[in-house]
């Protein structure tokens, strides 16, 4: 029995050499159409599918190989007798190899870029994979060609499971790239297909060191983390992906002035915004310098000599940040934080959706944004808030919203100097922002992820020495709160949203 070989594919990377090399082992190549083409042109034998089906294309090319003479070739299962004399009777020889990747339909997605006859053939030949390698990827041809090469022209028993199983993942993530494209712009389809992949990271543990963990992206996709580069440092865990995300985010939700953000257990413990970075960096380490050991620090700018001395004064980070190092920068951190993980990253990607696990499901939601305007704002209070007072009040909300409810962060001359996080009562929260800012709130300004129910959260904001609240407002005691506020002489602003972070 001669080896047959069926190809059919869009992206013709590496396709000719392929094919020769097929070829020289004595595969019958049988091609459709651009392929059959590409292939004749490269000077490679071929057959054409026609010349097997005895059948035109049909449609516009809709019509290729949908026809018994390639599927009976694909689907025979030949330890069964009677499948081997039904192709016998019909003259069918059956293929010992698949290769096909699909019409480019995530790229250019349209009707008549949805496959039919290549899915069906791959698929075909997956389920077949006892007698049937499908090749789906030109990244498979080098490895593919050298075992074939190894075996005489054959593919052993566990490589044609390995191919048939990327070859139902590749078919799954195409429909549900169909499936996306059908439903629209929709925040909340009916259907919502997830085709992941795992990706290559080596992932030191999960949240504790006895849970694995991995990375997975969209299947067919690239990411923002694959744009990331380590350049040093131990490999990352789980938290650490998870917190360098959250603070990548927040240090570029700033503003345009040189900021950086310090991140632990998701929750910033220290954010400024100042006329350079090494002042940044100073500035945010001072909200709460215990807690930024051992934590993320962010940085929204390229990261120099100056800012590289203060941190080497300061308390070692697990993971490091920015853009971009300038020169002998990255060499100068390394040199002092041989463990520290500095990493190298483009903007932030916006999110489409947040998806959250619950068992036997998911909660789906829009992502998280800002979507009051300052000019929506209303102060509500006899008080009215200096300029001075403004930056700060917009600074501290900006930060609010990245805290873990119940939230409660205090800011003076672009400087967070207390945060309060995760609290049961809003209070508690608000006594921790005070504490630890230790006086250095004074004269600025406190914000509230939501609103207070009582006064006494007002009552934790004045004895912090701050000059202005801003909050969402919507209690049922708010004009109750608001005349507590003008008895202590405060500024309260209601912006009208709420920013709760689970």
């Amino acid at each position: 029995m001669s080896r047959r070989a069926l190809l059919s594919v869009n992206d013709k990377v590496g396709l000719a050499d392929f094919a020769a090399g097929l070829h020289a082992l004595g595969y019958e190549l049988v091609s459709s159409g651009k392929t059959a083409a590409a292939l004749g042109e490269a000077g490679v034998p071929v057959t054409t599918v026609e010349e097997v089906t005895g059948a035109p294309e049909m449609l516009d090319g809709r019509v290729k190989t949908l026809h018994p003479r390639v599927h009976g070739g694909l689907l025979a299962d030949l330890d069964n007798p009677t499948h081997r004399a039904e192709l016998d009777a019909a003259g069918i020889e059956p293929f010992q190899l698949v290769v096909s990747n699909l019409y480019p339909f995530r790229e250019h997605p349209d009707i008549e870029t949805i496959d039919i006859g290549g899915p069906a053939m791959v698929r075909a030949a997956a389920k077949n994979h006892a007698w049937v390698g499908v090749v789906t990827s030109p990244a498979q041809y080098d490895d593919v060609l050298a075992e074939l090469r190894r075996h005489d022209g054959s593919l052993s028993d566990e490589t044609r499971r390995a191919l048939a199983l990327e070859a139902f993942a590749h078919t799954a993530a195409y429909d549900a790239a169909i499936v996306e494209w059908l439903e629209g712009d929709e925040l909340l389809p009916q259907h919502l297909v997830f085709p992941l992949e795992r990706t290559e990271d080596t992932l030191r543990y999960g949240e504790n060191p006895h849970q694995r963990a991995a990375r997975y992206r969209r299947a067919g996709t690239v990411s923002w983390w694959d744009a990331v580069t380590q350049h040093s440092g131990l490999a990352l865990s789980y938290l650490n992906l998870y917190d360098t995300d959250a603070a990548w985010r927040i240090v570029h939700d700033l503003g345009t002035r040189p900021a950086c953000a310090i991140i632990k257990h998701a929750n910033p413990c220290g954010v400024a915004v100042a006329d350079d970075l090494a002042a940044a960096y100073q500035r945010a380490l001072e909200c709460d310098e215990q807690s930024a050991f051992g934590g993320i620090v962010a940085l929204n700018r390229p990261l120099d000599a100056a800012t590289v001395e203060r941190m080497v004064a300061g308390p070692q980070a697990d993971v490091v940040i920015a853009p971009v190092y300038d020169p002998g920068s990255l060499d100068a951190l390394i040199a002092k934080r041989k463990n520290t993980r500095l990493l190298s990253a483009p903007p932030p990607e916006a999110l489409q959706r947040d998806v959250r696990q619950i068992s036997g499901g998911f909660l789906i939601q829009e992502p998280h944004h800002f979507e009051a305007r300052r000019d929506a704002w209303r102060v509500v209070t006899q008080a009215t808030p200096t300029d001075a007072q403004w930056r700060d009040a917009e600074l501290a909300w900006r930060i609010c919203g990245h805290v873990k409810s119940n939230a409660i962060v205090l800011v003076k001359d672009g400087q967070a100097v207390g945060i309060g996080a995760g609290q049961q009562k809003r209070v508690d929260s608000a006594e921790i922002a005070a504490r630890k800012a230790a006086g250095r709130a004074a004269g600025g300004a406190s914000a509230s992820d939501a609103f207070y129910p009582f006064p006494d959260g007002i009552e934790a904001a004045a004895s912090a020495g701050v000059a202005v609240v801003v909050q969402p407002g919507g209690a049922m005691r708010d004009e109750d709160l608001i005349e507590r506020a003008d008895e202590l002489g405060l500024a309260m602003v209601l912006t009208g949203e709420r920013h709760f972070l689970h």
